[in-house]
């Protein structure tokens, strides 16, 4: 599955920070990253079968390691050289082959001695499968055959040619001979030797030469292109086995950040699709933990059989972060990576989509209202049955009556055909409407918050709150002072206001 909404997805949850991480300053390994992040699997075995392979790099770090450094190495060392392939002469195809080979056979041998040492230490059917083939397919009388082929064939050799004669005349059926080890024949005089016989082109002779060479390249051939396939082939095998790496390599990356900060990594449960299902234990937005040198808050939920989730409460009570740890969580699961969590279990789901705030149209051509909508719109367009929507203070541009009816319909024609929906709310009349339904299938959140203003940046059960605690905002900005003097301006506002309407009613 590729989503059909990368940009604004990578934009609202932050996926760019969980990126550097996972690159550590490599850009190959950020571009595997992305793709792999943004094109999530939806068969439950798959995301199980890449799960195994990341709990086997987990446990072995620096065979992974190794291995991908082996392949880099390979990979970026023929680009240096370029060995590249002129098709249309044999000379040349065979040279770059050979070329390349010597180069990458030795790479072939180090794979080797890796699955010898390190086989029995992975246990996944992804590893176990390739040091199996590294095995089975280059064993060691294989790969002395070839360093021998590779050496018969270099230029500076010189090559035996065998070929028929056609009917008028002309050579036909070229081949290349093995070459022959030297024996006693070699040591007679060629005027003695009479078991064959040659000729010399005079050094003037360019159609001579022309000749020569037009029948060694007919000779070569077909050993030709059977060495470049054969290294073709070889170079194909080391950049896919980089690919496939890249991507453990930058789950490798990601766990040492987070366990730095002792925050906690689990594999997660992955659902059947017919289950609604979503629960985690000490759930942590993973962009903010990078950009952190402690721990994160992390938080329990448990929205089993629920098809909207509000999330209500205090301002910056971590209402917004919460929805984008389950944005991200959700991702990672079907990457098959592991979650920042305690412990994690979900569905797959069909796509992600996400509706959050954006500030004022700086072309004014439409107002904030209406460009929610629009993107709304634009999101109705796209999303399927099964797939998950995270609202953040959607439809705030506008009043409370009006943003809270838009909600409503959005979010009942949205759970109504199949979407999960997590929406993160200051809208009293748009949650507590939802609340005074008693539906079993909509679960409230509130952020924490304690008895002395203070935020935990837990979420709780519980319903919606008619307040946002705006005035403890104030408070943290102008601090108790000047709340203080607020509240007596405000209590002499109000005693004097008795006397004032007195006043204008004698005067009438």
């Amino acid at each position: 599955m590729s989503v059909p909404n990368a940009e604004i997805l990578t934009a609202d949850l932050e996926l760019g920070t969980l990126l550097v991480a996972m690159a550590a300053g490599d850009g190959f390994l950020w571009e595997v990253a992305n793709q792999t992040l943004l094109r999530p699997l939806l068969d439950p075995e798959a995301i199980r079968y890449r799960q195994r392979a990341v709990v086997d790099c987990l446990k072995n770090p620096e065979v992974i390691r190794e291995l991908y450094d082996i392949a880099v190495t390979a990979v970026e060392d023929q680009r240096k050289g370029y060995f590249g392939f002129f098709r249309d002469n044999p000379d040349s195809t065979l040279s770059g082959g050979i070329r390349l080979l010597e180069l990458l056979v030795p790479m072939l041998r180090q794979l080797r001695a890796v699955a010898d040492r390190h086989l029995t230490a992975f246990a996944s059917p992804a590893f176990v499968r390739l040091f199996t083939m590294l095995k089975q397919e280059l064993s060691y009388i294989y790969l002395d055959a070839v360093e021998t082929h590779v050496r018969n064939l270099q230029p500076r050799r010189g090559v035996e040619l065998a070929a028929g004669v056609g009917r008028v005349g002309e050579a036909v059926d070229y081949r290349v001979l093995r070459p022959r080890k030297a024996g006693w024949r070699d040591w007679i005089p060629p005027v003695l030797d009479h078991s064959s016989y040659g000729f010399q082109i005079p050094p003037r002779d360019d159609a001579g030469f022309q000749a020569l060479s037009e029948m060694r390249g007919r000779g070569l051939n077909e050993v030709a292109n059977a060495v470049a396939q054969s290294a073709d082939h070889v170079r194909g095998f080391f950049r896919a086995l980089r690919s496939e790496l890249a991507f453990y390599v930058g789950c490798l990356n990601l766990a040492e950040h987070l366990t730095a900060n002792g925050e906690p990594i689990c594999i997660p449960e992955v659902a059947a699709d017919s289950d609604r299902m979503f629960s985690a234990t000490g759930l942590y937005d993973v962009a903010l933990s990078l950009h952190l040198e402690e721990r994160t808050v992390g938080n329990d939920v448990t929205a089993d059989g629920k098809r909207l989730v509000f999330i209500t409460g205090a301002n910056q009570g971590g209402k917004s972060t919460f929805l984008r740890s389950v944005g991200l969580a959700q991702l990672m699961m079907q990457a098959g990576m592991f979650v920042p969590a305690s412990s994690f279990r979900a569905r797959t789901v069909t796509g992600i989509f996400t509706h959050y705030k954006r500030e004022e149209d700086a072309t004014m051509e439409r107002g904030k209202l209406e460009e929610e909508l629009s993107r709304m719109s634009e999101i109705a367009d796209l999303i399927r049955p099964g797939a998950l929507l995270l609202c953040n203070e959607s439809f705030a541009s506008t009043n409370e009556r009006e943003g809270s009816e838009i909600g409503r319909q959005v979010a009942r024609a949205m759970t109504e055909s199949g979407v999960d929906l997590f929406y993160v709310t200051h809208l009293y009349d748009l949650a507590h409407g939802f609340e005074t339904e008693a539906d079993a299938e909509v679960l409230f959140l509130r952020a924490e918050r304690r008895s002395d203003g203070s935020r935990s940046f837990k979420l709780v059960e519980a319903g919606p709150l008619d307040t946002s605690f705006g005035e403890d905002l104030y408070r943290r900005i102008f601090g108790p002072d000047d709340d203080l003097a607020l509240g007596r301006s405000w209590r002499q506002d109000q005693a004097m206001a008795p006397t004032a309407r007195s006043d204008r009613g004698t005067a009438g």
